[in-house]
């Protein structure tokens, strides 16, 4: 048995001292600001942040325990095995808000966590349990994707009263227009639905502790009567969610990019005009140049859009891409360079400014989604808290 732990301890030792060709970087104070930021724009509202998508491509248990210095409500998760990855890890209860299989709930967790129980199925599975559960109700307000009706409310709140050990903690809603440039119509319609129907909740004897309807960019628009908590989704990690056009955009300025990821060259070659580069010869030389080779591609979560149009940088000079990015391999230009075989490059930057931050690639190019680019980022990448 000893032996057995021994060589876990070393096993665990022996993955942290590891010497990555790539790695993320987490900056703790930048993560820790972000959750004050949005809680000083909000001090009547509670803030929850969402660790869904392997805390959206940044690492959800390293996320989790930096949090532990955070002031927060609940940490939300979608699936239940999220929820058990960082149960040991986290000081905080956890709000579980995916679809649960009614057969799985026998396995739950209950005393770390709180469920969003979306039907009356769910509900007598919990129920039968026969012990405390904290039950969050979704309400569909027209984003049409979990939630119930108006028409199924008084029947899930029939049953849930059949079952006294099941306590309504909070009602929830998704804004599903809250990043329109144009106009937010969208979602005070959705608001004003929230509030009548949280109204009919609490007549009937309900008293939830918390109302959660805006997510980061609904934060700045979304104005309820009940609304007493805000699920911090990508503005926890630092992204602004809001068009340069979004007249609340600025409302954001003040969130920090969380993220950054570096490579490492392992290769150079010297190329002559006409050498073409990468799969089907997208790029070819105009001219004697100098390439480098970063172990690093779409599957490590550098988008393949970004194939001879990207950048990578070292300090203030833009490296372009060139060619095709491949699946562990991404090919740069160094001609302009004293860059050689050990050096390192910043593939995502934290400065806004630069091209190879999330925000600007993602404007610059339309079919890059910031949310996505960020969520594909592999598990597999070391992470290091700085």
């Amino acid at each position: 048995m000893i032996r057995k732990a021994t060589k876990r301890v070393i096993r665990r030792l022996s993955a942290n001292n590891y010497q990555s060709y790539n790695r993320i970087e987490l900056s703790r104070a930048r993560l820790l600001s972000n959750v004050a930021y949005l809680q000083k724009l909000h001090p009547d509202q509670a803030i929850i942040p969402v660790l869904k998508a392997n805390a959206y491509g940044h690492g959800i248990a390293e996320i989790a325990g930096l949090l532990n210095d955070a002031d927060c409500a609940f940490i939300a998760v979608d699936g239940y095995f999220e929820a058990a990855q960082i149960r040991d890890i986290s000081k905080h209860r956890i709000l579980v808000m995916g679809a649960i299989k009614p057969e799985n709930v026998r396995l739950l967790d209950t005393k770390r966590c709180s469920f969003v129980i979306q039907d009356i199925a769910g509900l007598h599975a919990f129920g039968k349990l026969k012990h405390r559960v904290q039950v969050h109700m979704e309400l569909n307000t027209g984003m049409y994707r979990l939630g119930l009706g108006p028409d199924e409310i008084n029947a899930y709140l029939r049953v849930l009263k059949q079952y006294p050990k099941l306590r309504l903690e909070g009602i929830m809603t998704h804004l599903a227009d809250a990043d329109n440039p144009q106009t937010d119509a969208y979602t005070a319609k959705q608001v004003q639905l929230f509030d009548q129907t949280v109204a009919r909740i609490v007549e009937q004897g309900f008293q939830p502790h918390y109302f959660h309807l805006a997510q980061t960019a609904g934060s700045t628009k979304a104005h309820s009567r009940y609304a007493n908590a805000i699920r911090l989704g990508i503005g926890l990690y630092g992204i602004n969610p809001l068009q340069p056009h979004d007249r609340h955009r600025s409302d954001l300025d003040g969130l920090k990019p969380v993220l950054t990821l570096k490579s490492t060259i392992i290769k150079t070659y010297d190329l002559q005009a006409g050498d073409r580069v990468s799969y089907n010869g997208v790029f070819s030389a105009p001219s004697a140049m100098r390439i480098g080779i970063l172990p690093l591609g779409y599957y490590e979560g550098l988008p393949r859009e970004l194939s001879d149009r990207g950048f990578v940088s070292v300090g203030h000079k833009q490296l372009p891409i060139r060619g095709t990015i491949c699946m562990n391999h991404t090919i740069i230009d160094i001609s302009q360079t004293t860059l050689g075989v050990g050096d390192e490059v910043v593939v995502i930057n934290v400065n806004r400014a630069d091209p190879n931050s999330i925000e600007t690639a993602a404007l610059l190019d339309s079919n890059l989604f910031s949310y996505s680019w960020l969520a594909h980022l592999a598990a597999s990448l070391k992470r290091q808290i700085v």
